[in-house]
C-alpha cells in the first residue's frame, strides 16, 4: 500500500476564484460557469462549503480542511485526500487558482 499523496504545494495554498468564472450557490447546490469555455459546472452541498471554506473563510487548504473536519465531525486526516483531489479537479477545469500562501491571485 503506497502512503497517500499529502500534497504539500496544495495544502499550502489559497483558493481563489479567477474573474473568468463567476458562480452562485442556492440551497443543496453551487453552480459555476467557466466563462471562457462556456461550460456549467455544479458542486453538491459538500462541494460548495467545501468552495466557500477555501476561498472565504481560511487562508489555505490545510486551514480549510481543518475547519471543515471539525464541522463535520471527522478526522482531517480522513478528508484530506478528498479535499486535495477536489483542488486539483477544479483547478484542471480552470474554475480555481491555487495561489502558494502570501501570493497574489485573481479575485473574484
Amino acid at each position: 500500500m503506497t502512503a497517500p499523496d499529502r500534497s504539500p504545494e496544495i495544502l499550502e495554498s489559497r483558493v481563489v476564484v479567477p474573474t473568468h468564472v463567476v458562480y452562485r450557490s442556492f440551497e443543496g447546490e453551487t453552480l459555476l460557469l467557466n466563462l471562457d469555455s462556456g461550460q456549467y459546472h455544479g458542486l453538491n452541498e459538500t462541494g460548495g462549503r467545501m468552495l466557500e471554506l477555501m476561498k472565504d473563510t481560511h487562508g489555505t487548504v490545510r486551514e480549510a480542511i481543518v475547519a471543515l473536519a471539525d464541522e463535520y465531525g471527522v478526522d482531517a486526516a480522513e478528508i484530506e485526500p478528498d479535499l486535495i483531489a477536489f483542488c486539483r479537479d477544479l483547478a484542471d477545469r480552470g474554475l480555481v487558482e491555487l495561489v502558494p500562501a502570501g501570493g497574489d491571485g485573481a479575485a473574484a
